[in-house]
């Protein structure tokens, strides 16, 4: 009899072969690519069984397959039901002051509902608009964010607006809001101005110009309800003695908020919710250090583990480290929710993963009638959709034995 580790060592052979022919006429297994490459990890489960595990203990950059710790330690703390706030309150001044919260999902239809209820409520003017983010500390920074335009670079404020992007349209020169229900902001006209013509999904870059723009589009908002607004308009903390005269519950619960995150792969409220996962309740501003120990400490008591490293909540940092076994067990651990994943064919819900140089994919394959949990992390550069042929894949090969003799390979 052949003892299983030579099964094993023959099994590699035979898929390194098929990789090289495969490669050379320019498609084959995609199962069988992966476990040939260097350096990638892949594993799955059936029946609770190990039926493929390769490198499942090295350490790798799961880019933003760590959005599923996020969901899962933001489910854990508060419930799927829990909806996050934002509180209103008028200075002695008659300035109108908007203290956040970190609510990750202010949108501008969620700000509509907003001032209709605070003209409901009576107010008719404002002297002006206060911003106040203070429940961040001034040194939040996102690992991992670098400082481009693109939407999924955007800082993290404890107030943000629209996830703190705006969408501008130019035209000969002329500088507009591309979306219905976003009015054009005299910040949003000012960086329009940088930009060529046509239609771009910016961020905005800093926290201060992100507070501000929320003043900004918060005064647009009133004054198209018709309420007075005064012209100031200023960043800081909330006076002492200002009345609250409304707290505003988001429209969208946890629920919502995760689908959508997971969905899109938004950063902004990964790391939104990463920072808030932070507040150990004391009344100490967030910090992103504060997030980071409570991460650290979560995933040690919740899974056990000791070798990793957790950067931030969306998957930007180069320095997040989880094996392909953890991250199995934090899907396994996501079972329960696995509706919240993106659906890929009917057969896949999963979440993916990209860095340059990272393909990452992590979540269910349904086989046998069953949803068995993968998880698959490639830190080499490969076909972008490689992951998901391995996902599909894994959803229809009847017998897996010829990967993993035994399950190890």
């Amino acid at each position: 009899m052949f003892s299983r580790s030579l099964l094993a060592r023959l099994a590699a052979m035979l898929i390194g072969a098929a990789v090289t022919s495969a490669s050379a006429a320019g498609g084959g297994d995609p199962v069988a690519q992966v476990l040939a490459l260097p350096k990638a990890s892949l594993m799955l489960e059936e029946g609770g069984r190990t039926r493929i595990a390769r490198r499942p203990d090295t350490p790798m950059i799961p880019a933003s397959t760590m959005k599923i710790l996020t969901a899962l330690a933001a489910i854990q703390r508060w419930g799927l039901d829990h909806r996050f706030h934002t509180d209103l309150f008028r200075s002695g001044d008659g300035w109108l002051w908007v203290k956040g919260w970190g609510d990750p999902y202010l949108i501008s239809e969620e700000l509509d509902l907003v001032v209709r209820a605070l003209k409901t409520a009576g107010l008719d003017s404002v002297a002006g608009v206060g911003a106040d983010d203070s429940y961040f500390g001034s040194d939040v920074e996102i690992s991992g964010r670098s400082s481009s335009d693109n939407p999924y670079d955007a800082p993290v404020t404890a107030l943000a607006a629209n996830f703190n992007t705006l969408t501008i349209a130019k035209s000969k020169g002329a500088v507009s809001s591309a979306e219905a229900q976003t009015p054009i902001t005299p910040l949003g006209r000012e960086l329009g101005q940088r930009l060529g013509s046509g239609k771009h999904r910016i961020n905005l870059a800093q926290r201060e110009p992100a507070v501000r723009y929320f003043g900004e589009l918060m005064a647009a908002k009133l004054a198209a309800q018709g309420i007075e607004v005064g012209a100031g308009r200023r960043v800081g903390r909330v006076p002492a003695g200002a009345e609250r005269i409304h707290r505003h519950h988001n429209s969208r619960d946890l629920r919502a908020m995760l689908a959508a995150m997971l969905e899109y792969s938004n950063n902004f409220i990964a790391n939104d919710l990463f920072l808030l996962l932070g507040d150990r309740g004391d009344g100490a501003t967030v910090s992103t250090a504060a997030a980071q120990r409570t991460a650290a400490a979560w995933a040690s008591k919740t899974f056990g583990w000791s070798d990793f490293r957790i950067e931030d909540g969306a998957g930007l940092s180069r320095d997040n480290r989880l094996s392909a076994r953890q991250l199995l067990q934090a899907v396994k651990a996501f079972a329960p929710y696995r509706d919240l994943l993106p659906k890929h064919k009917g057969q896949v819900s999963a979440k993916t993963g990209t860095l340059k140089g990272v393909s990452c994919y992590a979540g269910f394959v349904q086989r046998k009638g069953r949803w068995e949990p993968f998880s698959l992390l490639i830190n080499e550069p490969v076909d972008y959709n490689l992951r998901l042929r391995v996902a599909e894949t894994l959803a229809r090969t009847p017998d897996l034995e010829r990967y993993c003799p035994g399950g190890g390979c």
